[in-house]
């Protein structure tokens, strides 16, 4: 169990998602990354020690679940939960924010805001 620093609803999110990568993950796998070589690509360079300790993190608060099963080449892949996918409108606010407010950021395609928290979410079963 998680252990919260307060009862308020935003300070606990954050002690969720309010790290520097958590939002970024995120948004990766909202727009169909699911391996670790995936996240790992982005354009933020997330350092590998990092990228899977928030993994790990992700997938202990339920935000994602780990499915550990060798498909190819590719060790294992990453799905969303209900959960996790049902931070979609507050990662897509965030970026309508960022556009609107931080100067010579690049715009996210059109289908990043597309998306509907209903076709990310995965049953754990």
């Amino acid at each position: 169990m998680k252990h919260f620093r307060s009862g308020c609803p935003i300070a606990s999110a954050l002690d969720l998602v309010g790290d520097k990568w958590t939002l970024v993950i995120l948004r990766s796998m909202m727009m169909g990354a699911t391996s670790y070589s995936d996240l790992a690509r982005q354009p933020e360079r997330i350092a590998t020690n990092i990228l899977s300790d928030r993994l790990s993190r992700m997938e202990a608060c339920d935000l994602i679940v780990a499915d550990r099963v060798r498909q190819g080449s590719i060790r294992g892949a990453y799905r969303l939960t209900p959960k996790g996918a049902d931070l979609l409108p507050v990662v897509q606010e965030l970026a309508r924010w960022g556009e609107k407010h931080l100067a010579d950021r690049w715009q996210p395609p059109e289908r990043f805001y597309a998306i509907v928290a209903s076709d990310l979410a995965t049953d754990r079963s």
